[in-house]
């Protein structure tokens, strides 16, 4: 089972102003792979909190998905503050995402949204709208659980794979 946290960005959101309807969203998709939340929170869009909640969230989860801060806006710092945490970047998943958005709208070119590694924990930035997380997540959710199992170790690695059949 993969040990999955949300982490949602959002200023009026954090100041219950706002329901968080995109990480109900996330938590309804993470269902079709069996996915267990470990954490979830609602968090100001400021960068120094976000960092110590993602490496909080690396201590008990294989994956770690945010939305919201994505976007051009000032206070949109999300990708800056996953980038400081990451080791590795998954630049397939955000370019995925983005050819999946701009299927529906041409804003999708906007989205500043990163996916990478830190450790072992998958970490994936989604949009703040509902419609967005569903159209995004959507895309990469097939192949989460197979890159978790490689980052884990439990998948065979294609190259070595085919290095013990050459």
């Amino acid at each position: 089972m993969i040990r999955a946290a949300i982490l949602t960005l959002s200023d009026k959101g954090s100041r219950g102003e706002r329901e968080d309807k995109s990480g109900e969203v996330i938590r309804n998709m993470l269902k079709e792979i069996d996915a267990s939340i470990t954490d979830y929170e609602v968090i100001p869009d400021e960068k120094e909190l976000i960092i110590k909640k993602l490496f909080e969230f690396t201590k008990k989860a294989d994956l770690i998905v945010t939305t919201g801060g994505t976007g051009v806006g000032s206070r949109d710092v999300t990708p800056e503050a996953t980038r400081a945490v990451i080791e590795k970047e998954l630049p397939g998943f955000s370019e995925a995402m983005r050819m999946e958005g701009l299927k529906h709208t041409p804003r999708a070119m906007g989205s500043r949204a990163v996916a990478g590694i830190y450790k072992q924990t998958l970490i994936i930035n989604l949009p703040g709208s509902p419609k967005g997380v569903a159209e995004n997540l959507a895309v990469v959710l097939p192949v989460i659980p197979h890159t978790i199992g490689l980052i884990k170790g439990s998948v065979s690695d294609c190259a070595k794979d085919r290095e013990n059949h050459a």
